[in-house]
């Protein structure tokens, strides 16, 4: 089973604390976003009143052409102005929703772009570190109980771990490995395992 926690409470405690900051650092870039949309999409309120007051002028001028229209003799001659009036009073209105439109494209880019960043972070920076430490802490589990499991552990810290962290266990930590030092394995093991944060198993199996 891969555990999603260390089992050193430190440990542990610094990685909640890390997924709490992870999860309020999304929803307020998240929150902002949207806020912002909301503010730039206020810009729209022009072309809504536009929209709304040349569709009604529109109407209202074909409604007036429509009755000039059936006036036996001139109809057609007087209801032409009415005509040409009501085009220009949709040509308003449509600007009016173009201005809509262009208002909330920029809001939705504007939102976007806001989001791209804070969000890349947690995509591409701590999601995959925290995946790996799973994936290690998973598989450290599952060795940490055989002595097969342990030589493997003191290989990888023989290979990872600084040399600082090295030194305490003696002058040639690499030979006793290979002559298979038990005292040193378990000591190598136990570094590996408490850099990740885990419990050292005791007594293995053979």
């Amino acid at each position: 089973m891969t555990p999603f926690y260390a089992d050193r409470a430190r440990v542990a405690g610094r990685q909640v604390l890390t997924d709490l900051f992870v999860v309020a650092w999304v929803w307020f870039w998240i929150w902002a976003a949207m806020r912002l949309y909301d503010l730039v999409e206020k810009l729209a309120v022009p072309g809504q009143k536009m929209d709304s007051a040349g569709t009604g002028l529109s109407d209202n001028l074909r409604d007036a052409g429509s009755t000039m229209d059936r006036v036996p003799g001139v109809g057609g001659a007087l209801a032409t102005p009415f005509e040409k009036a009501a085009g220009a009073a949709q040509a308003l209105a449509e600007a009016g929703r173009e201005q809509q439109e262009t208002v909330r494209d920029i809001a939705l880019a504007l939102s976007i772009i806001v989001l791209v960043v804070p969000l890349g972070l947690v995509l591409f920076g701590w999601l995959p570190l925290r995946i790996r430490w799973m994936r290690r802490a998973g598989a450290a589990t599952r060795l940490r109980g055989t002595a097969g499991g342990r030589d493997l552990l003191a290989l990888r810290a023989l290979a990872s771990q600084p040399l600082r962290r090295l030194a305490p266990l003696g002058a040639d930590p690499v030979g006793a490995w290979r002559r298979g030092d038990e005292p040193t394995v378990e000591a190598l093991a136990a570094l590996e395992l408490r850099t990740l944060g885990l419990r050292v198993a005791v007594n293995p199996r053979r």
